[in-house]
């Protein structure tokens, strides 16, 4: 099979646009996952804080008496 030069070079323009589309595709979505990564450490700090708080306010409630629920 015989290619002419114009033939080979929409080839190789095809090729090096699909190239380039792929690299800014490759580019955003790692934007994203940088932005989704430190939004997941944000919100994890947030957890432990409430987890901590939540912590101290149980700790400070009386214990519980032992007795049967009401429908015994």
């Amino acid at each position: 099979m015989v290619q002419t030069k114009q033939s080979q070079l929409s080839r190789l323009d095809a090729l090096e646009m699909l190239a380039a589309e792929q690299q800014r595709t490759i580019d955003e979505l790692s934007d994203v996952l940088t932005h989704q990564q430190k939004e997941i450490e944000r919100l994890k700090k947030r957890l432990e804080a409430s987890d901590d708080r939540i912590a101290e306010l149980e700790a400070g409630l009386p214990t519980p008496v032992h007795e049967k629920p009401p429908h015994y």
